[in-house]
């Protein structure tokens, strides 16, 4: 056995049942080098479904790795799980509410911030 076969693999979704009809729709397709009827009804069901950011918004978002305090994680958690929004779009919004104050007002954030 080698490493590759510990690898973890995602879990197929289950296939629906297909109607003799399309199957035989679809390789009239196939055989015309149409699309597959099976796959558009496929499409139109997962597209309804949040899936993560999509191909195109992950273009404007860049991977970024940051150092935080086992106490600011275990906040960043907390405001997740409450307010249900994903870690780094709520640090995206944090970051836009800080940029929008004024030099005064963050000097004080930084201040009374700075022990943690």
């Amino acid at each position: 056995m080698s490493l590759t076969d510990l690898k973890r693999r995602k879990k197929k979704t289950p296939r629906k049942d297909v109607s003799i009809e399309d199957f035989i729709e679809d390789a009239n397709n196939y055989a015309f080098g149409q699309p597959s009827v099976v796959s558009r009804n496929r499409k139109k069901l997962t597209t309804g479904r949040h899936m993560g950011l999509d191909k195109h918004s992950t273009k404007i978002y860049k991977h970024a790795t940051f150092s935080l305090t086992e106490e600011s994680i275990g906040i960043l958690d907390k405001l997740a799980s409450q307010s249900k929004i994903a870690k780094s779009r709520l640090i995206r919004i944090l970051i836009h509410e800080f940029s929008n104050k004024n030099k005064v007002e963050r000097d004080t954030i930084i201040a009374t911030c700075d022990d943690h």
